[in-house]
């Protein structure tokens, strides 16, 4: 592709697509023009370098949220929407997680999602620092959970480069952890109990954790808001129909 048919907004996007396929580790330009059937320096002209790129792609991601309207959900609803949202967009994009450590990871699109989401618990009655705080400690909750795809994902990827079957591989492990499980009690008398678990990749939790523990966030911030008499104590048993329970 000649350098005059590129657009900053193709390459991010054909980076989007190439991270998720490949990871971090192994995203380079190379592949990049190969996908976009350009030459490298055509993409650098467009982008300063490969760092700065993909911090523009992880930036993107950011875009994939909706914006839940406390207005018209209610700020439970909201708040829920939009941590199941950031969730979704995290499994679909397992190198994010992995970018947060290398590179600055904030840009318009984040922005966005982070003023929205203050918004968002600032209806429902935090100020200054408090809003901060329950925004973050969501926040938080929800990169935890989305761990276990990312290292799923990573994983994956690097028993597939080094000549194995990654499936096989992982099942293996999975066998191993099993006997050693069973030498332990509270550990052993739940072998069998998840049949399921082994086949949703490595390093899943329970199914249920998430939104378990999202409803238990959600909870407990509305209990903070009744106790500080922001919030009716009544709101903060009866979640709406958008909110786990």
């Amino acid at each position: 592709m000649p350098r005059d048919t590129l657009t900053r907004e193709k390459i991010v996007r054909a980076a989007v697509d190439l991270l998720d396929a490949d990871g971090l580790e192994g995203f380079n330009i190379r592949a990049l023009g190969r996908r976009l059937d350009s030459a490298a320096t055509a993409i650098y002209w467009h982008v300063d370098s490969k760092d700065n790129l993909i911090s523009l792609a992880a930036d993107q991601a950011w875009n994939e949220i909706a914006l839940a309207d406390p207005d018209t959900a209610g700020w439970r609803d909201a708040a829920a929407a939009m941590a199941t949202g950031l969730h979704a967009m995290l499994v679909r994009h397992p190198w994010l997680l992995q970018a947060f450590g290398s590179f600055l990871v904030f840009g318009p699109g984040k922005a966005r999602h982070d003023d929205h989401t203050l918004a968002i618990y600032e209806a429902a009655g935090f100020t200054g620092a408090r809003a901060d705080q329950a925004a973050a400690s969501v926040f938080t909750f929800v990169l935890g959970n989305a761990l276990g795809a990312a290292a799923d994902a990573s994983l994956t990827r690097r028993l597939s480069r080094d000549g194995g079957d990654a499936a096989e591989l992982i099942r293996d492990h999975v066998a191993q952890a099993t006997e050693l499980a069973a030498q332990f009690p509270r550990l052993s008398a739940r072998l069998g109990t998840r049949p399921d678990d082994a086949a949703d990749g490595y390093g899943a939790a329970p199914g249920g954790s998430f939104e378990f523990g999202l409803r238990a966030m959600l909870d407990g911030l509305a209990a903070q808001l009744a106790e500080a008499g922001s919030y009716p104590a009544a709101a903060a048993e009866k979640p709406g129909p958008g909110v786990p329970r």
